[in-house]
C-alpha cells in the first residue's frame, strides 16, 4: 500500500492527538526526538511505554498501555519492531473506537495487521516518519 501526498497531508491536517507507542526518556532516541517535533507542532502527543509508566514526558504522564489513555486519539504512531505491531492495532482498534490512524514509523511494516486496521476504516501508514512528511508537505 503506497499513501499519495494528498492523503498524507489530509492524516497529519486533520490529526490532533497522537498515541506515541514506544516512546523512549533518552533525547536521542528517534521516539523521544519526533515526539518532541510532534508537540512543538502543536500536537498534543500521550507517550506510551510500561518500562516508564507514570514518569514526565512532553509534558504529560506516560502511560504503560494504549488502554490507560482516557482522551480521544487520532493517531497511533508505533515506534516498535513489526512483530510487535498486530498486538499494538488490536489493542488500539479496541481502546478507541474513533481513531483515525495508525502510523507505523521507518523501518516499521505489517500489512496484515495495516489491513485489519483498514478494513474498520483506518488509515495505515507504513514506513514513513511524520517528522520528515510535514516540512515536507506542509512547509512547517
Amino acid at each position: 500500500m503506497t499513501n499519495t501526498d494528498d492523503q498524507l497531508r489530509d492524516i497529519l491536517a486533520r490529526t490532533k492527538t497522537i498515541a506515541l507507542v514506544g516512546a523512549s526518556m533518552k533525547p536521542d532516541r528517534p521516539s523521544n526526538y519526533v515526539g518532541r517535533y510532534l508537540l512543538d507542532k502543536g500536537y498534543r502527543v500521550i507517550p506510551v511505554n510500561p518500562g516508564h509508566a507514570g514518569e514526565p514526558l512532553f509534558g504529560t504522564e506516560v502511560v504503560a498501555t494504549l488502554s490507560e489513555i482516557d482522551a480521544p486519539i487520532d493517531m497511533v504512531d508505533i515506534f516498535r519492531r513489526s512483530e510487535a505491531v498486530p498486538a499494538i492495532v488490536d489493542e488500539a482498534l479496541e481502546a478507541f473506537p474513533d481513531l483515525q490512524t495508525i502510523w507505523m514509523q521507518i523501518g516499521v511494516r505489517h500489512p496484515v495487521a495495516a489491513a485489519k486496521a483498514e478494513a474498520r476504516g483506518v488509515d495505515v501508514v507504513m514506513d514513513r516518519c511524520p517528522k520528515v512528511e510535514i516540512p515536507r508537505l506542509m512547509g512547517r
